[in-house]
C-alpha cells in the first residue's frame, strides 16, 4: 500500500512539474491602436495551423463598421489551391475596453467570442501580427498578398523573442501581384 501511494505521488508530482512547463509567451498588444485606419483588408501571410482553416490559401481578412458600432469580419480563402472553391465566413469584433483598442474580441458563432490581440503594427498600418491570450493562435497579416523576405525575417524573430514557436507557422500561398 505504502509503495502505491509513492507511485501516486511521484506520478502527482511528475504530471504538476509537466504542467508548468508550457510555453511562456509574451502577448503584450500594442499601445495605441486606430480601428479606423486598421479597417479594410489583409492578406494572411502566415498562420499557425488550425481546423478552421486547414487546407484554406489566399486568405484574407477584410473588416469594416457595422452600423451598431462592431466590425464586421469577413474571413475569405480558397480550399487547397487559388483555383479552388471559395469559401467565407462572416463574424463580428468589438472592443471590449476602450482605453485597450488592440484587445478585441471575434465571433463567428453566436454570442462566443475569442480573442483577437494585436501584438505588433507598423507604424503605417502595412503589417500586423496578431495573437490571443495563449500560444496557440498567431496570424501574420500584411497589406499586400506578398511581403519583403528580409521583413518576414524580423517578424520572426520578434516573435521568437515573444516565446512563440514560429517553426509551427504556415505560409499562405496568395496570388502574386
Amino acid at each position: 500500500m505504502k509503495k502505491q501511494l509513492n507511485i501516486l505521488l511521484a506520478s502527482l508530482v511528475l504530471l504538476c512539474s509537466c504542467k508548468g512547463q508550457e510555453s511562456v509567451i509574451d502577448n503584450s498588444v500594442v499601445k495605441d491602436l486606430n480601428i479606423d485606419r486598421y479597417l479594410g483588408k489583409w492578406y494572411e501571410i502566415a498562420r499557425f495551423d488550425h481546423s478552421f482553416e486547414r487546407g484554406l490559401v489566399g486568405v484574407t481578412a477584410e473588416y469594416s463598421m457595422r452600423e451598431d458600432g462592431k466590425i464586421k469580419v469577413v474571413n475569405s480563402g480558397y480550399k487547397e489551391s487559388l483555383d479552388g472553391e471559395r469559401s467565407e465566413a462572416i463574424g463580428k469584433a468589438k472592443i471590449p475596453n476602450p482605453n485597450i483598442p488592440s484587445k478585441l474580441k471575434v465571433s463567428f458563432f453566436w454570442i462566443f467570442y475569442g480573442d483577437y490581440f494585436v501584438l505588433e503594427l507598423d507604424e503605417e498600418y502595412q503589417w500586423a501580427i496578431v495573437g490571443s491570450n495563449t500560444d496557440k493562435y498567431l496570424w501574420i497579416l500584411s497589406r499586400k498578398p506578398q511581403m519583403d523576405d528580409q521583413l518576414y525575417l524580423e517578424l520572426l524573430n520578434n516573435l521568437q523573442a515573444r516565446g512563440y514557436d514560429t517553426s509551427k507557422l504556415i505560409k499562405v500561398e496568395q496570388r502574386k501581384e
